[in-house]
């Protein structure tokens, strides 16, 4: 079977036994199928917490660089599957681009799966200008809180705060028209922005090793 031929039949999300379930073949076959494409670039592995293995094999996978959707399935315990693959070549993509990417999509679960990412940031200026270009600062240091109230994470710069702060005579704005939040009214008054999100949408960040215990979400 030719390479684009076999990349066609079983690209996407596979494990090995999906492979095998696609191209109605043996366990060693599909091994090998799979071995064969990695060799060639078409495949990326990643292992789950249960040791298995999944397989992400496409076109795309070839032509290299890295999508925002893989930096933050990188860290988060929320794994986004989209069918929109948009790769930025030639440039290390960071924390602080792809936190701001990921609430310009709007999408709920996208910008939940990216909160992890206020871990990661270590350039607190850059990411105030980046959102300032897409106008979501307002954004950023709302989700900065509610984040906060689960995970552990770095202490936003104070310059930051001093700037993103709305002035008295600012209306409210939504993340995601219509979404707002039942748990979170505090920082939703504080940052004059609604949350998306409420308490039971963080289940699955409650295994994290480093989640918040001392002060729960209240």
């Amino acid at each position: 079977m030719k390479e684009r031929e076999l990349v066609e039949k079983i690209k996407g999300i596979n494990t090995i036994e999906m492979v095998m379930d696609t191209l109605n073949v043996s366990r060693q076959q599909a091994i090998y199928y799979v071995h064969r494409l990695r060799k060639k670039n078409y495949v990326k592995t990643k292992k789950l917490s249960n040791n298995k293995r999944v397989y992400s094999i496409s076109f795309e996978n070839k032509l290299g660089g890295t999508s925002y959707y893989e930096i933050i399935n990188k860290y988060s315990p929320i794994k986004i599957a989209t069918p929109i693959i948009y790769k930025i070549h030639g440039q290390e993509i960071t924390p602080e681009e792809t936190l701001v990417y990921a609430i310009t999509t709007k999408s709920v679960r996208t910008i939940l799966a990216s909160l992890i990412l206020y871990r990661k940031i270590t350039n607190w200026n850059k990411l105030y200008k980046i959102a300032k270009r897409k106008n979501c600062i307002k954004e950023i240091g709302a989700l900065y809180d509610v984040t906060r109230k689960i995970i552990r994470v770095k202490r936003m710069s104070g310059r930051f705060v001093v700037n993103a702060l709305p002035r008295k005579n600012e209306h409210y704005r939504y993340i995601i028209e219509k979404f707002q939040s039942n748990d979170f009214k505090e920082i939703e008054k504080k940052w004059k922005v609604y949350i998306p999100f409420n308490k039971i949408d963080f289940e699955d960040y409650k295994d994290d090793k480093h989640r918040r215990t001392a002060k729960p979400i209240h």
